[in-house]
């Protein structure tokens, strides 16, 4: 047996090891791609362009964790350029470079709290703005309309295509639920039924924010009520 068919049998009989080969070959391959298109785009414009850092950790969330409500499209591109705007505002208006990198991250993170597009990776994006731009220059303000919009859309982009195309997965995330919940709702007339409405609640009664959707966590709750129940049978059977 070649090794080509020792990794496919590997990948078919065990999905977390599926998962983990599919989210380092997406990575790999948006990355790679993400600099070749900008290699070959610096060719053809006259501004420099350059391959954003802070790409690298949006890349982990777009890949590793596709349905995290972080790592969907508006999040991504939304919280990038708030965070290109504030940071070189914060570059342009306050001379200290310490509280300007400071006020850049904190503004970046309550704006993005208050236009629900929290993406941790833009966080990045604000430092880049203040400590790596030349002050009071028009190249600031190209970093946010081209650097910034290049990266971002380049890297969602690539990130409709890959995703979609690996096996078992899809992205963006769509609120849909595993293949048997209908089957759940009809046979649990007697168990306590959560929906997400109920969740949705219950995520506003804690004071953080939880990186999960609310679909997500009927899923969970579902599959872990046909465990238990599933257990109770085979604990009956046994006595």
């Amino acid at each position: 047996m070649n090794s080509f068919k020792v990794l496919q049998k590997v990948l078919s009989n065990h999905p977390k090891s599926r998962e983990i080969i599919s989210a380092s070959l997406g990575a790999f391959t948006a990355i790679l791609l993400l600099m070749s298109l900008i290699s070959r785009l610096q060719l053809t414009m006259e501004m420099e362009l350059l391959v954003l850092a802070s790409m690298g950790a949006s890349t982990f969330l777009l890949f590793v964790l596709p349905h995290s409500p972080m790592a969907q499209p508006w999040p991504l591109m939304a919280g990038h350029l708030i965070a290109a705007v504030v940071g070189v505002n914060c570059n342009y208006w306050i001379a200290d470079p310490i509280i300007a990198t400071a006020t850049a991250v904190g503004l970046s993170v309550f704006l993005m709290h208050l236009l629900h597009a929290l993406h941790p990776p833009a966080a990045a994006t604000a430092i880049i703005a203040v400590i790596g731009l030349p002050e009071h220059s028009a190249i600031a303000w190209q970093f946010v309309y081209a650097v910034v919009i290049i990266n971002a859309g380049g890297l969602l982009f690539l990130s409709l295509l890959i995703n979609n195309l690996l096996p078992g997965r899809h992205y963006p995330q769509r609120d849909s639920h595993h293949k048997h919940h209908q089957q759940f709702i009809k046979s649990a007339d007697e168990k306590l039924l959560l929906n997400e409405a109920d969740f949705h609640w219950a995520l506003s009664q804690i004071d953080t924010v939880i990186d999960v959707s609310e679909t997500d966590l009927v899923d969970l709750y579902e599959f872990a009520a046909e465990h238990a129940e599933q257990r109770n049978i085979n604990q009956k059977n046994k006595n």
